[in-house]
C-alpha cells in the first residue's frame, strides 16, 4: 500500500483500566499537537496493527489506537465478560476524557464503522468527522448474508471448509453452532472452530484472495478473539435495537462524514453503504469500483487517505 505514509512509532502507549477485568491498550503516535483521530478497528476482536496509524499524515494528526476489550493488547484476551457495543461507546469516551480531547475525527472499518456510527449518534457533539469504510450495518440481514446464505453461493469452496467443523444437523443456523463450540471447554475444538470462522472471512475480504491475510486472520491467537467476540455479539444482535443505525442516521447531519466501501465488497455489500448514504446525505459516498472489503486493498487505502487529507484542510 504504497499511498500510505511512512511507518512511525508511538510516542507513548497507556494501559487503561476499564470495567473489571478489562484492560485496554491504547497509544498514541504523529503530532500531540495535531487533530485529534481515533481509529476504531474491525471484527469485533480483530486489533489494530502497526499499518493502521499509516492512514494519518503525522505532521497534521494526532494518532489515537486502542484494542477494543478482549483483542490485540488489551486483556483478558478473548473475553466475553462485559463486551459489548455500549461498552465499547463507554470506553472510547473514557479514553477520550483520559486523554483530554475536546472532539476528535472517528475513523472506522467495517465492524469499526459500526462502533464508529454508534458512538457518533450517542456522542455527536465530541465528533469532528467521520471517515468510514465497508459499511457493517448489523442487522440480522447483514449476518445471515454472510454466515448463512448469499456469500456461501460466491465460495462455495472456502463455504465448503467453513461448514466442514459443524455437524450436518446444526448447519441451519451456523453462529448459534459456531457459538457452542467457541464457548465450549474443549480446547482443540475452540480453536478449530476460531480458525475455521476467522480464514473463512479472511478469504472473502479481498477481491483476489491473498495468503498473507489469511495467515494473519488464521493465526491461532488472533483467531480466537476474533471467532469468538464476533460470534459473541452476532448471537446477541449485536447490542443493538433493529434498524438502529439507519434509524438514528439524523443525529450526524451536522457531522462531515465520508463513507468509503468497495463495489464487490463480498462480507458487507454495498447495499449497505448506499442506504447509509440514503439516510446521511451530508456525507461524501465513494464506491471503490475495483476493491472488496479490506483496508488493504490499494484502491481502498488510497481513498481513505486521501479522505483524511481532505478533512485536515477543513480542520486545520
Amino acid at each position: 500500500m504504497a499511498d500510505l505514509f511512512p511507518d512511525i512509532q508511538p510516542y507513548v502507549r497507556h494501559t487503561l483500566e476499564v470495567d473489571e477485568p478489562h484492560r485496554l491498550y491504547v497509544e498514541e503516535s504523529g503530532n500531540p499537537e495535531g487533530i485529534p483521530v481515533v481509529f476504531v478497528h474491525g471484527g469485533p476482536g480483530a486489533g489494530t496493527q502497526p499499518g493502521h496509524r499509516r492512514f494519518f499524515d503525522p505532521q497534521r494528526y494526532r494518532i489515537v489506537l486502542f484494542d477494543q476489550r478482549g483483542c490485540g493488547r488489551s486483556a483478558p484476551h478473548a473475553s466475553l465478560e462485559g463486551n459489548t457495543t455500549q461498552a465499547l461507546v463507554g470506553d472510547m469516551e473514557f479514553i477520550r476524557k483520559r486523554l483530554g480531547i475536546e472532539r476528535w475525527m472517528v475513523f472506522g472499518g467495517s465492524w469499526g464503522s459500526t462502533l464508529g456510527l454508534v458512538y457518533a449518534q450517542t456522542h455527536p457533539e465530541r465528533v469532528l468527522a467521520l471517515v468510514l469504510r465497508g459499511i457493517f450495518l448489523c442487522r440480522a440481514r447483514d449476518v445471515q448474508w454472510f454466515y448463512q446464505d448469499g456469500a456461501s453461493r460466491l465460495y462455495p469452496d472456502h463455504w465448503e471448509d467453513f461448514l466442514e467443523p459443524i455437524p450436518a444437523e446444526e448447519r441451519h443456523d451456523m453462529v448459534s453452532a459456531y457459538y457452542a463450540r467457541l464457548t465450549g471447554d474443549d480446547e482443540v475444538t475452540r480453536m478449530a472452530a476460531a480458525k475455521a470462522w476467522s480464514i473463512w472471512e479472511a478469504r472473502a475480504s479481498t477481491l483476489r484472495t491473498r495468503e498473507d491475510i489469511t495467515e494473519q486472520f488464521g493465526a491461532p491467537y488472533a483467531a480466537l478473539s476474533l471467532a469468538r467476540i464476533e460470534c459473541h455479539y452476532f448471537m446477541h444482535d449485536s447490542f443493538l435495537e433493529p434498524g438502529q443505525i439507519l434509524r438514528d442516521a439524523h443525529r450526524l447531519a451536522d457531522i462531515p462524514g465520508v463513507i468509503v466501501h468497495g463495489r464487490y465488497d463480498t462480507v458487507c455489500p454495498v447495499e449497505q453503504a448506499w442506504l447509509l448514504h440514503q439516510a446521511w446525505p451530508q456525507a461524501r459516498l465513494r464506491i471503490v469500483p475495483a476493491a472488496g472489503h479490506s483496508v488493504a486493498e490499494p484502491a481502498i487505502a488510497a481513498e481513505l487517505v486521501a479522505a483524511t487529507q481532505r478533512l485536515a484542510d477543513q480542520l486545520a
